[in-house]
Formats: structure tokens, C-alpha cells, sequence
């Protein structure tokens, strides 16, 4: 299966089955950000790039920059997820795009008091309301890195085309919604397109145009759940030449099509 990529609308984004009912059950996905799961109970199945673990209640697991990650539920579970851009953090910049783990799995890290007590604090900020709300959220959430990445064996990213796909992924999330092609990356980021085509298929298992309609129609999702566009309005706004090539486009990546997912989010909200 193919990895997805995903483009966050949000800095920080937290989810917590205390107020959100949802297993963590995904589908192969990358991003440009942290991703950290913290089981209270329950039993997922976690892959990141080649490595699969199995991850039980009292465990954490994390994903870095650029690293495809999936989710299998096994058993149902309790957690908060975080999503977190490490642009927020330019004192960590080194650690969290240069390095990755050498394994992504934390066990027994609900025996840490004091992360508990951070993760915690970090989701009933995000859930509340008050003044200085993200000020106060990268306070926590900085101060919980400073705790749990010396938990972490942290390896440098030797490979030149791991930088190379952050180069490719950095460009495309910034300009999805103009025209990309293989063409305008070979001359803005000066690499061929040949290796370019050759790096997105090797190593995030997707095509370019898959991979850009994929950053579109993300997008597209936030735009149609949000803001009162009409359809034809957004297919142009996220970059797409024609109604037809969105509709296509949408229904591979979602499984239906722009206007059914709209219906389907207003009926569950």
C-alpha cells in the first residue's frame, strides 16, 4: 500500500479518546512533524519505515520527520496522540530533523510521573480555552521533549536521500496548490528529475503525481470541512486544472467523492 502524505493545517494537534472516540487504527503516512502515541491501555501494532512493534498500554511510541509510519489495532485503545512541528522548537532543530530513532518505541513510559503529568497537562490545554493558549502549549510540549528524547537512542541520518526526500517534501507542501511537475523541482531544488522520480518511488513508495494529488487533496479535506467554498472552488484553490482530475483524484485517496465526504462530516457533526 502506498504511504500518504499528510499536510497539517495546525502546529500542534493533540488527540485524546477522553473526549475523542477513535481507535488509532491508520493507514501507511508521512508528514513533516512528530507524531507520538501514549497508550494508557490496549494493544496496536506499529510499523515505522521497516520496523514493526508491538505496543501495549503504559507505552509511547514516536515517528520523526519523513518517517512512514502505520497503525493496526489489535486491541481498542486509550492515548493521546500528539502531531507537532519541529519548526516550533528551533533549539531542537538538529535532534528532530537529522536524527531518527533507533527504535521508536518508549515501554513502561507511563511509569514516568512527570511525563504523565506533562501529557497531560499539554491535552486539557489544547481542549480548553484561554488566553495565551499556544504559548503555553509549546512551553509543555517543550519541556516534554526535553524529557523524553534522552529516553530515546537517537542515530544520525547518514543518507543523502533521506535529506534529499525532506528537500522534496519541504518544496511540495509549500506550493501543492501551483503547478509542480517533476520539471519545476529539477530546476528549483537543482536535482534531476530522473532521481527525483527515482527517490519518491524507492523510498516513500509513491509516485510524484500521486504524492502531490495526495497534498491536494489533504488540503482539500480541511477546506470542505471548514469554509463554505463550493466544489469547483476548491479542486482550483488546492491546485488542481480541472473539476474532473479533483473528483479522480479525491475519491482514489478518500474513497468517495468531495461532496459525499462533506455530507458524511456535517451528518457526524
Amino acid at each position: 500500500m502506498q504511504a500518504a502524505y499528510e499536510n497539517p493545517t495546525t502546529d500542534i494537534y493533540c488527540r485524546d479518546t477522553r473526549y475523542v472516540s477513535k481507535t488509532l487504527g491508520y493507514r501507511p503516512h508521512l508528514h513533516y512533524g512528530i507524531e507520538l502515541a501514549f497508550l494508557w491501555s490496549g494493544h496496536t501494532h506499529v510499523t515505522v519505515d521497516s520496523m514493526e512493534y508491538d505496543v501495549f498500554g503504559g507505552d509511547a511510541v514516536i515517528s520523526f520527520p519523513n518517517q512512514i509510519h502505520t497503525f493496526r489495532t489489535i486491541e481498542r485503545e486509550q492515548y493521546i496522540l500528539l502531531k507537532i512541528n519541529p519548526d516550533l522548537f528551533p533549539e531542537l532543530t538538529y535532534v528532530l530533523t537529522s536524527t531518527i530513532p533507533s527504535s521508536n518505541v518508549i515501554r513502561n513510559a507511563a511509569k514516568d510521573e512527570e511525563m504523565v503529568s506533562l501529557i497531560q497537562k499539554i491535552s486539557d490545554v489544547y481542549y480548553g480555552n484561554m488566553s495565551y493558549r499556544e504559548s503555553i502549549l509549546r512551553g509543555y510540549l517543550l519541556a516534554f521533549l526535553g524529557i523524553l528524547l534522552p529516553k530515546i537512542d537517537l542515530v544520525d541520518v547518514q543518507s543523502a536521500d533521506y535529506h534529499v526526500v525532506g528537500a522534496i517534501m519541504h518544496y511540495c507542501s509549500k506550493n501543492f496548490n501551483q503547478e509542480l511537475s517533476l520539471a519545476v523541482l529539477e530546476k528549483d531544488l537543482h536535482l534531476s528529475r530522473y532521481y527525483i522520480s527515482h527517490i519518491m518511488n524507492s523510498k516513500l513508495k509513491i509516485g510524484f503525481n500521486d504524492y502531490v494529488n495526495s497534498l491536494r487533496v489533504s488540503a482539500a479535506c480541511t477546506l470542505l470541512e471548514k469554509e463554505a467554498l463550493n466544489v469547483t472552488e476548491i479542486s482550483a484553490r488546492v491546485g488542481f486544472n480541472t473539476l474532473r482530475t479533483f473528483n479522480r483524484a479525491f475519491i482514489k485517496q478518500m474513497g468517495c467523492t468531495p461532496s459525499e465526504y462533506r455530507q458524511k462530516k456535517k451528518q457526524n457533526q
